[in-house]
């Protein structure tokens, strides 16, 4: 069969893998590499910001990949309205998803992010003991569910990386890889 896509067919399909592959690999080096390291050779207040300041990469990193993913998408569904040729439709699963990463992320990175953030710097500055403690449980109840979210957007993007594939494989012969 011969090749059916455009250029910019196959452009937006790849750079929707890349970025999903990315996003899952970045969380899987932090949590597997970097998060380990940096506990068995800081200390844990050091070591705290320290991946505070990885997380804010990150976090910017999964907001432009959503950028990304939203703005691909809303190119495929424009041109499928206006290109009758066009193969790469947007299907109501991948809307699904792509509304969950978008609802995790912002949750992450505008309101528990930040929250945690507020509330790890004050149990750094406690002065007592029993300030510190309660300081650090209100902290770790919000760090929990931050992690929980980013795994939760882990898995919804796995999950989108998987759909994408089988776009990817149903129709490889469109893209000229028969």
């Amino acid at each position: 069969m011969a090749r059916v896509t455009s250029g910019w067919q196959l452009s937006l399909s790849l750079a929707e893998l890349l970025g999903l592959t990315i996003w899952i690999g970045g969380l899987a080096v932090i949590l597997t590499t970097v998060i380990p390291a940096v506990f068995n050779t800081l200390e844990m207040e050091q070591g705290g910001r320290f991946l505070r300041r990885v997380f804010a990469g990150y976090n910017n990193l999964t907001s432009g990949i959503v950028v990304l993913l939203l703005s691909t998408a809303a190119l495929r569904t424009w041109k499928v309205q206006h290109t009758p040729d066009c193969i790469l439709s947007v299907s109501r699963k991948e809307w699904v998803l792509l509304s969950s990463l978008v609802l995790v992320t912002g949750l992450i990175v505008f309101f528990l992010g930040p929250r945690a953030i507020e509330l790890q710097e004050a149990a750094f500055s406690a002065q007592t003991q029993e300030a510190k403690k309660t300081a650090y449980d209100a902290f770790f109840r919000t760090h929990m569910i931050v992690r929980a979210l980013h795994l939760i957007n882990a898995g919804i993007a796995v999950t989108l990386l998987f759909i994408k594939f089988q776009q990817w494989l149903k129709k490889r012969a469109a893209f000229g890889f028969d």
